[in-house]
This record gives C-alpha cells, structure tokens and sequence, in this order.
C-alpha cells in the first residue's frame, strides 16, 4: 500500500501562518477573545521550547567540544564567529540609519508632549563582561541565560578534553552524547506542535495590532522592513556565496521553516532549534552549529540594529532634532556593543534602543511612539536576527572543512 506523502513542516507552518493572518483579521473586533483563549496556547508552546532549549545548548556545546578534541580549533570557532556577528551587526545599523534618512521626508510628525516611557537599567559594558561568567552552576540554567549557559558548557567541555583518553573520559563522553540525543528527541516532539504554536502566537498579534499597522506608523514600518529585506537578502546571499560555498536559493529554501517560525514567534532563543534542524540539513556540521548558533542568538543581532537605526531618526525627527554624522558613529559602536548584552528574548530590542537613545542624548521618552507597535517591528528583526546566525554557521562550517582538507593533504605528504 503507497504512504500518503505528509506536508513538510515549512509547509505545515506557512499553512498556520495563512491561517493565523486570516483569523486575526477576522476577530480584530473581538481581539480581547484572541488575547485570553488563543495567546495561552501559544505561550505554552513557547515555554515547551524555552524549557528543552537549555539542555540542548548546554549538552550539544560540550558534545561538540569534546568531538573537536582540541581547545585551539574551539578557540578559532569561535573568533572567526565573533568576528562575523560584530561586522554584520555594525553594517546593518549603518543600514539601517541610510534607509531612515532616505524615507525621513515621509516619517509622519507625531505630537511628542504627552509622552513617557520608563526604561529598564541599562547596564555598563563592564558589567555586561562580568554577566558573562556564572557564580552559580545552577542559576544560568534556571535564569536561561544563554552566554553564562554557553560558558558554563564550555568549561565543562574543556574539562573533558583535559581528562584525556581513558575510561573515564569514555564513560562521560558516551553521557554526553546519550543525553544529547535524549532532549533532541524531546525537541523533536514539541517542534511537530510548531503549526499550532505559530497559529496561536500570531493570530492575536494581528487581531490586535491590526488597524496599528494602517495607521500613522506605517512609513516607519515599511522603512524597517525594505531595510530588513535588503539586508537579508543583499548581504547574506553575498556571505554565503563567497565564504560559505553556497548558493543563496538554496540557502533561503532551506531556512524556510526557521523564518517563518520566528516571524511568529518573535524569540530566537525560541527559534534556535528549528535554526540548528535546518542548517544541519544545509550541511553544515554538528560540531559547529551547535556552538555558533546558540552564540548568534545571544549575541547577533543584526535585524534589531536595523530596528534601532530606523527608530533613533524617526524619534529625532519627531522632537526636530538632526542627527549629526558622530551621533550616528556613537549610535553605531553602541548598537554593536549592546548587542553581546542583551538576551535574544522578546522585547529585547527596546532595551537596546533605550540605550542608543542615551549615547547620543536623544529623549528616550521618544521609545513610546513606537512602543505601540514593536511586535510588529519584532517580527521581521528576529527574522534578521536568526537568518544572520545560520550565514554565520554556514560560513564557518566551509571555512572549517576547508581547513581540515588542507590539513590532511599536508599530513598525506
């Protein structure tokens, strides 16, 4: 008897996506409905994939680490990944402040005497290294903090390298990697849950955020989003091609699944295991993604620097204030620098816009003339954001079997 051919889960996705936009539209008059009985569903969803995304960053790092067998090859990973986050995060909020001057004549000019918005602590960049590293073995876990997570793992990693070869080492190896494939499993089960996740994540977005999107900040948002498709477009197709060996078709046909997951879900933290499924059905290796991508979700934030570019001048062009060119030099390092602090969760964009307010002086009571509408901007930024993580991992995966070759030719003459 034929097996009836299942849907694909892109396909599965971008059905609940249709779906979720039609249903939205459908109860913008009943959009409390959508927020009490249908955005539940999605939050479960979400915390399911928040709950296995710990133990995979955590168990996949060390599994990768100790599969390396050397601390040197861990330590050119992760320089050549760090390198990349940082010079694609400057390019995009330079980007992003050309897109916004370009559009500045159609920004609407909204009233800006009733405004507050309180932002949360922003915190020094010395405080931000010190975050890095954990006091606690439990607490990065419980707290999910991603860069004490990945640094816990690390350690722990290297300790393993460091009780070299025998049966102890064996035994703990083989744990790893059996716990490993224990919560790729579990996240196995709840990615088959994505459709119904996307449909309850999104329809009350729309429902409620509807007339939102017809309304005055339209411009702004249109601005955002031509910047994040050519972003995306233009200068990953360009990464991946020249450095990573791959033609950009395949490489947006392959992410598929993973950027319409988090347009839904606005959470790359959240995202991060479709990311790793896909880009390891791209070819890149375990070994690999399992160390950049969970790196690029904390620290790469290319799609929310856009945001912040748009944003800061639309801002400025509201309380008539003109950006001179080392303003924007100031908002472009500090973009890039605030990007390593800020955890790839929901909303983390406007702490970060709070912040480049700050640097160049800019009132950050301005945040609440776009705060309206940030889930919106938030799709297509975490759409950058995790499109950027997977180039990055496509990238360094050709460039390491690259070097491996090399390597073997030297040592076969």
């Amino acid at each position: 008897m034929k097996e009836k051919k299942k849907l694909s889960l892109a396909a599965q996705i971008f059905i609940a996506l249709v779906l979720a936009v039609i249903a939205g539209l459908l109860m913008q008059k009943n959009a409390n409905f959508a927020e009490t009985y249908i955005k539940p569903f999605g939050t479960i969803f979400l915390n399911l994939l928040k709950f296995i995304v710990v133990p995979i960053v955590l168990f996949s790092i060390m599994c990768g680490i100790i599969s390396m067998k050397d601390i040197k090859k861990v330590g050119s990973i992760g320089a050549k990944t760090v390198v990349y986050y940082m010079c694609t995060t400057a390019f995009a909020i330079t980007f992003g402040l050309i897109g916004a001057n370009m559009f500045k004549g159609a920004f609407p000019k909204i009233a800006t005497t009733d405004l507050s918005y309180k932002a949360d602590q922003t915190i020094s960049l010395m405080d931000t290294i010190v975050n890095i590293f954990p006091s606690n073995f439990v607490s990065p876990m419980v707290e999910a903090n991603m860069l004490q997570v990945i640094v816990t793992a690390l350690i722990l990693g290297f300790g393993i390298i460091l009780l070299g070869e025998g049966e102890r080492n064996t035994r703990l190896v083989t744990a790893c990697n059996d716990l490993n494939d224990v919560f790729m499993k579990c996240m196995e089960m709840i990615l088959k849950l994505s459709p119904i996740g996307v449909f309850c994540l999104l329809s009350p977005v729309i429902a409620s955020n509807g007339p939102a999107i017809i309304g005055s900040l339209a411009m702004v948002l249109l601005t955002a989003y031509v910047c994040y498709i050519i972003h995306a477009v233009v200068v990953y197709s360009f990464a991946v091609k020249t450095m990573g060996g791959m033609s950009p078709l395949k490489f947006f046909k392959g992410m598929l699944p993973a950027i319409m997951f988090a347009f839904s879900s606005s959470s790359s933290v959240g995202t991060l295991p479709i990311n790793m499924e896909c880009v390891e059905n791209m070819g890149a290796s375990k070994e690999v993604s399992s160390f950049v991508l969970p790196l690029g979700a904390t620290i790469n934030m290319d799609g929310t620097a856009i945001y912040q570019g748009v944003c800061a001048i639309f801002i400025a062009s509201c309380y008539g204030i003109h950006l001179t060119l080392p303003q924007m030099l100031t908002m472009i390092l500090t973009a890039t620098l605030a990007s390593i602090g800020t955890a790839g969760v929901p909303g983390a964009g406007m702490v970060m816009l709070a912040m480049v307010l700050a640097s160049v002086g800019l009132p950050v009571d301005g945040i609440a003339l776009v705060a309206g509408v940030d889930r919106i901007f938030d799709m297509g930024r975490t759409v950058v954001n995790i499109t950027g993580d997977a180039s990055c991992c496509i990238i360094v995966s050709n460039m390491e079997r690259k070097k491996d070759a090399k390597r073997e030719i030297a040592n076969g003459l």
